[in-house]
């Protein structure tokens, strides 16, 4: 067994060097994109990581609601920035305002939705990189017009992306919530 000695001093952890390249992405951001009840930002890709992590942003229009879903690959961490965002995940629920944070761990189905009146938002911390493209896919899909569910469907699980609308009647009704799936 070989074990890593740890730096013990400044100068031996600056000859560590960086890991990662120095990334600066100044803003202004791109525009955000719709990818159907809400839309997303690209702030931080897997390039740009050496993919360990990637970063979006997303807005929630009242009455936004998610498609409750799982991720099978990645970790999620969210951080509300503005208004109130409600969160389930398994049998939890939890509303957020600005500055609040959630974990949603893969493997653990999970919804979310504008909780309040005005437009909410938050910061997407994923785990490791890589469904940042999933986002990106789907929003070329919805900006060709509106996605025929087999192609949202497929895209989904070729990113381990399952989803289960189980929860959408009861959740609409309960929050006075709009469909993720139109109409």
């Amino acid at each position: 067994m070989t074990t890593t000695s740890l730096p013990s001093s400044l100068p031996e952890g600056t000859a560590l060097g960086r890991s990662l390249p120095l990334s600066v992405l100044p803003a202004p951001h791109e525009p955000f994109r719709s990818i159907g009840a809400i839309t997303v930002g690209f702030r931080l890709d897997g390039e740009h990581t050496g993919g360990q992590v990637a970063i979006v942003e997303h807005t929630f229009p009242p009455g936004a609601l998610v498609p409750p879903h799982v991720h099978t690959r990645e970790d999620e961490f969210s951080i509300v920035t503005a208004g109130a965002i409600g969160f389930r995940s398994g049998a939890d629920e939890v509303v957020l305002e600005t500055g609040g944070y959630i974990t949603k761990p893969r493997g653990e189905l999970h919804t979310m939705w504008n909780a309040g009146s005005e437009e909410a938002r938050m910061v997407e911390v994923i785990t490791p990189a890589g469904f940042e493209r999933f986002f990106r896919e789907l929003a070329d899909l919805v900006q060709a017009g509106p996605p025929q569910p087999d192609d949202v469907m497929a895209l989904s699980a070729g990113y381990g992306l399952f989803m289960d609308p189980t929860w959408v009647p009861e959740m609409m009704e309960r929050h006075g919530l709009r469909s993720p799936f139109g109409g």
